[in-house]
């Protein structure tokens, strides 16, 4: 007992004389233990500025937002008889998850009014190589509003797409063929005295749409491009036909990290024949400089146009501003912008069929010419997952289009233009609500106030277009979708005998409004399985046979149910 407890005491002894030196060397101010801590200390100080000069290194500013057009829509089920093509834009919700790329999928439907549907997308799955694919889509009604076979409709359509990937470089080339038939069945049976056959009052469209294009998107690239070269056809029933060959270019040259040169282009030459045959020449160039500092976005450039047309004696040759100025007055919360533009707006027959189909032949096309033109507006994203957005734009236009019944043939339509400019003021709005891929709802609308000078009207061109949407996935099993359309009242022409003079040779043109759209779209998804679901839809469930262009009710109440199968 007495061994152990010196042991123990020698132990604590030796413990406490190993202390002390310790203590004594701390509280030496010449110690060199001391000089090497302080030494230590410096370094760690001096290394926290250069943390904080590489994170600025990498910090990115934010890319200006950009209006794009969303089909917020369901563009595969929707028939084409009903369709009411919405100029409402709609700006896109940041994504917040890669869209996941399921494969291919066959979907198969039917409906009333001899309704059958079809649709197959054969594409590759995700690569970072390479990414091609097929799509096929069918849609017909064999019968419609009037006299069933008279009114109805059908749309066939085959792309063919392909791209190669070379890091943030991408080369790609596109090809799209279709096919539409519709009818003229604006006509008025008391005022013929019979009913006209449907092979007599058909209308056939072929179209074929190919494209070759090459971009960099890369955000860190010094030099951005977009560069695109294509040919379309288009031709109808009546031997006119459309033959455009034209090129695009988006481009960007990276100065510094405040600077960036920017030139973007267009150029169309377009071949028309009818009854007579002329082309259509077309180029339009914007270069500008866009800068930014700190909050403020400042873009200054000019666009120069020429169009060889000459409607209403109309300038050919054009130069309009290109200045838009943003400021943020809240980090990725509240954006205010406004500017002066201006530029030629191509218009093709292509284009102007997909809209009104029931044109007359031997129509005279012009390019629109739009500005000056000056717009401000907001962006705004007051909390995750909604944007609110409000633009205002005022403009004067020439050659601006619209479509009035035919004196000719007043089941057909014709392009009329006011001799003098068209002012325009635009107000437009949107409230949209995205919780990623559950729920989608919103809320966009436009108002269009023209004053028209040589026009009695404004024909078929609606002051008030609105949509109202949503969509709810339930737990990946079920998808319900509702849609809402109203579009206010607009003009055509009615032409009635004169009673004063000879009413079989001479008429009076009196101005017929269209009815006010409501137009209710409901869809519901359910899949039983990863690959397989059913769906079904019902349009217009109002049942209001309204007439988006004068004279040509669409139908009633329509559904369309069928089976998707994925592979």
């Amino acid at each position: 007992m007495t061994l152990r407890s010196s042991h123990l005491l020698a132990l604590a002894t030796l413990l406490t004389s190993a202390a002390v030196p310790h203590t004594s060397w701390a509280q030496t101010p010449r110690g060199k233990i001391e000089d090497a801590e302080i030494e230590i200390v410096k370094e760690r100080v001096n290394e926290l500025p250069e943390a904080t000069r590489n994170f600025e290194k990498v910090k990115i500013d934010p890319p200006a937002r950009q209006e794009r057009t969303v089909n917020y829509t369901y563009p595969d089920f929707r028939l084409p008889a009903d369709r009411l093509n919405p100029s409402v834009r709609v700006l896109t919700i940041r994504q917040e998850d890669q869209t996941p790329l399921t494969g291919n999928y066959v979907k198969l439907g039917g409906g009333n009014y001899g309704t059958a549907y079809g649709k197959a997308y054969i594409h590759n799955t995700r690569s970072n190589d390479l990414n091609y694919g097929l799509n096929l889509s069918h849609v017909s009604s064999l019968n419609g509003p009037v006299d069933k076979r008279n009114s109805g409709v059908s749309q066939t359509s085959v792309g063919l797409m392909g791209e190669k990937f070379n890091g943030p470089a991408t080369l790609g080339a596109k090809l799209d063929l279709g096919r539409e038939r519709y009818n003229f069945y604006g006509y008025n049976k008391e005022a013929l005295g019979f009913t006209p056959s449907a092979d007599s009052i058909k209308q056939v469209f072929h179209r074929l749409a190919a494209k070759v294009y090459a971009r960099n998107r890369d955000t860190d690239a010094q030099f951005k491009y977009d560069f695109g070269v294509g040919f379309n056809f288009w031709k109808d029933r009546f031997q006119a036909s459309e033959s455009n060959f034209n090129a695009s270019l988006r481009s960007g040259y990276k100065l510094s990290d405040k600077g960036t040169v920017s030139v973007n282009g267009d150029f169309s030459f377009i071949r028309q024949k009818d009854s007579l045959s002329y082309s259509r020449p077309f180029v339009q160039v914007t270069p500008a400089y866009e800068m930014s500092l700190n909050r403020l976005a400042l873009s200054v450039g000019a666009t120069l146009g020429y169009t060889g047309d000459t409607v209403t004696r109309a300038q050919q040759f054009n130069v309009y501003p290109a200045i838009r100025v943003g400021y943020t007055l809240i980090e990725d919360k509240f954006v205010v912008y406004g500017g002066l533009g201006g530029g030629l707006q191509r218009v093709t027959l292509y284009d102007l069929t997909m809209e009104n189909p029931w044109l007359r032949k031997n129509q005279l096309v012009a390019d629109t010419h739009r500005g000056p033109t000056a717009y401000f507006g907001i962006n705004t994203t007051p909390v995750r997952a909604l944007e609110v957005n409000a633009k205002v734009t005022l403009s004067n236009d020439r050659n601006l289009y619209f479509y009035n019944n035919s004196r000719r043939d007043s089941t057909k339509f014709d392009l009329v233009y006011d001799r003098k400019s068209t002012q325009l003021v635009n107000v437009h709005g949107e409230i949209i609500y995205n919780a990623a891929e559950q729920m989608r709802v919103g809320v966009k609308a436009d108002y269009n106030g023209y004053k028209v000078h040589t026009l009695a009207r404004a024909y078929h061109r609606p002051a008030f277009q609105g949509m109202a949407f949503g969509s709810y996935n339930l737990y990946g099993k079920v998808l319900l979708g509702a849609e809402l359309y109203s579009y206010s009242s607009s003009f055509g022409s009615a032409y009635l005998p004169d009673p004063v003079s000879d009413p079989a040779q001479y008429y009076f043109e009196a101005a017929r409004p269209t009815d006010f759209i409501f137009d209710l779209n409901l869809r519901a998804d359910y899949r039983f399985s990863e690959k397989l679901s059913i769906f079904a839809l019902g349009n217009n469930l109002l049942g209001r046979k309204y007439e988006r262009f004068l004279n040509y009710p669409v139908k009633g109440i329509n559904v369309l149910a069928g089976v998707s199968y994925e592979f």
